[in-house]
């Protein structure tokens, strides 16, 4: 007799298997289905994630936070615009263990991966199964969103992001550092723990500049990087492979729905995660607005009344409501600041350089935003 699951979740990265795991907890049988692996130009995973103290509580508590050697706590983060202009965040003043933890992709999805092992209501499938329920986790190039007649609302932004690793010769003393500057957003962000001096590169570029900087040589590159960064590590040297991809704002203009085929019972979706919306990384937020929406999910699946099915339109739609207006004011705080540093006219440069230290001075405003990028009310 074939197994019946109360929810099917295409996609098996980060976003989709914790998921899993959280519904799991609530006693819901899953089916996880992997999503076709993304063409990549690095043979080696470089990424690595700025994650915010409510993904890390969410980790945490399906046991599947990583060790504080691939979860670099940043206690110091400096903003330095392309002129005078700059912006320090510190975690003391706050009363905080971190800003935020620098993950190791690799390093957390091998915890998720063996989470799941273990957790008997959760099984990783070949292909889709029959569900009330599709969870559709496959990220921005999902296949599965087109199928349900999902628009997928697009602004492509002129810039790639160029990632990497690089070992400093200075240690990178727990700070997150990021340089806007004409050439591009370029983010240092320390691995390897408290001691480490290693950094994820994090680099968006003008896309007519992406061929020539992966074109260059491993030694060349890391003198851009030492440039790009006023030596403030003092020299770079390449660990790792580059990847790039480009960069985009978009949003899905439905996020949960109905579909039937002939023949079949009507079963209803929901989407999460890059599959619903994507956001410019200057502002590290992408996994954790991932993260949150799934925590969201499972928290109205498990708060729904008794006699309601987890099909429910009714609690999809309050899921929606509430990510989208989540989404919004994230949405236009990067957009709004990649257009402004991406305007290389004196007039431009002068109001960002006056604004980033207005918000230097600002006190309670400064400390709001931080709270908030922490995920924390």
């Amino acid at each position: 007799m074939a197994p019946t699951f109360d929810i099917c979740i295409r996609g098996a990265g980060i976003v989709g298997r914790t998921l899993a795991l959280l519904l799991a907890r609530e006693r819901l049988k899953v089916a996880l289905v992997p999503a076709p692996a993304p063409h990549s130009a690095a043979a080696t995973d470089v990424r690595a994630y700025a994650l915010n103290a409510a993904s890390r509580s969410l980790l945490e508590s399906l046991r599947s936070w990583p060790d504080a050697e691939h979860a670099t706590a940043v206690k110091h983060m400096q903003v330095q615009g392309d002129q005078d202009g700059c912006v320090h965040f510190d975690a003391t003043p706050q009363g905080l263990e971190a800003l935020a933890w620098i993950v190791d992709v690799p390093a957390l999805e091998e915890r998720l991966t063996q989470a799941v092992r273990f957790q008997p209501l959760v099984e990783v499938v070949d292909t889709q199964v029959a569900a009330p329920l599709t969870v559709v986790c496959e990220g921005r190039a999902s296949a599965t969103r087109a199928e349900f007649g999902v628009h997928f609302d697009v602004m492509p932004y002129a810039q790639h992001a160029i990632a990497t690793r690089v070992r400093c010769e200075h240690p990178h003393g727990q700070v997150a550092r990021q340089w806007f500057l004409p050439q591009g957003i370029l983010a240092f962000l320390p691995l390897e723990g408290a001691q480490g001096n290693s950094v994820a590169v994090v680099w968006s570029v003008p896309e007519d500049r992406v061929s020539a900087l992966m074109a260059l040589p491993a030694d060349v590159f890391a003198q851009e990087l030492q440039t790009a960064s006023q030596q403030t590590l003092g020299e770079a040297h390449l660990i790792a492979e580059r990847a790039t991809w480009p960069l985009q704002l978009a949003k899905a203009d439905r996020w949960c729905g109905v579909a039937s085929t002939s023949g079949t019972a009507a079963r209803s979706w929901v989407l999460a995660g890059d599959a619903a919306h994507n956001v410019h990384p200057l502002a590290g937020q992408g996994l954790n607005l991932g993260l949150a929406d799934v925590a969201a999910l499972a928290e109205v699946l498990r708060t729904r009344d008794y006699w309601r099915s987890v099909a429910d339109l009714r609690l999809l739609r309050r899921y929606e409501r509430q990510r989208k207006a989540a989404l919004v004011a994230m949405g236009l705080a990067t957009d709004g600041l990649q257009q402004l540093f991406a305007r290389p006219e004196a007039p431009w440069q002068a109001l960002r350089n006056w604004g980033m230290k207005g918000f230097e001075r600002s006190g309670l405003l400064k400390d709001f935003v931080a709270r908030q990028a922490m995920g924390m009310r």
